[in-house]
């Protein structure tokens, strides 16, 4: 089995990104699994073009994508990802779509295919804060989710695919002192747990539970 995890190249000002760091600190094999490591740009359909790239050299079996959303506490596997770019800031190289559809020949939604709620329940049984996202939000992150859904649905129908968002890492908040953060260490801890899950669920469906929030 080929597990295929992206991260983001830092963005917005700030000199690091949790979110590929974290990627780098996950071993190569989980549960006899493959984890291929692939940065990619925080920068609207650059970034689709480069996972689309990997997608095609590797053909995983499943697709992980990994981004930051400061404000958050805990590790949020997210549910859905919309058609739609909507941007806040530019992405790094000066991109600022406002109201415009990524895929016009895609669904107005792709829902994960990843067993999220079980991702959820790995990350807090290893002692750490995770809930279900119910938004991936309109920038970059949800951008990605939705390219990697769309291509599974397009080109790779065997593969699983969606995206977990992750909090600052402690670094990041000395001049952030209200915003949450966690560790470097514990935040690849969970995103393993929660590819553990993954593998675990893989043929098996999803398990009942409550949890989601939107933001």
């Amino acid at each position: 089995m080929k597990i295929l995890v992206t991260g983001f190249d830092p963005f917005g000002g700030d000199a690091i990104n949790p979110a590929i760091e974290a990627v780098k600190l996950l071993p190569n094999t989980i549960k006899d699994a493959e984890i291929i490591k692939v940065e990619i740009p925080t920068v609207f359909h650059k970034s689709g073009d480069v996972l689309l790239d990997a997608m095609r050299t590797h053909e995983p079996d499943m697709v992980l994508a990994i981004g930051q959303a400061g404000g958050r506490s805990g590790l949020t596997p997210e549910r859905v990802a919309i058609n739609e770019d909507d941007a806040r800031i530019p992405d790094n190289e000066g991109n600022q779509p406002i109201d415009v559809v990524i895929h016009e020949d895609g669904a107005p939604a792709y829902f994960s295919t990843l067993p999220i709620k079980a991702m959820t329940q790995a990350i807090r049984d290893a002692g750490l804060p995770a809930s279900v996202s119910n938004t991936a939000g309109t920038f970059v992150c949800n951008h990605i989710m939705y390219q990697a859904l769309y291509y599974a649905h397009k080109e790779f129908p065997k593969t699983k695919a969606g995206f977990m968002h992750i909090p600052f890492m402690t670094e990041q908040v000395v001049d952030r002192p209200d915003q949450p953060s966690m560790s470097l260490q514990d935040m690849s801890r969970g995103i393993e747990v929660a590819i553990e899950a993954m593998i675990d669920f893989k043929d098996k469906e999803d398990i009942k539970m409550v949890g989601g929030k939107t933001h």
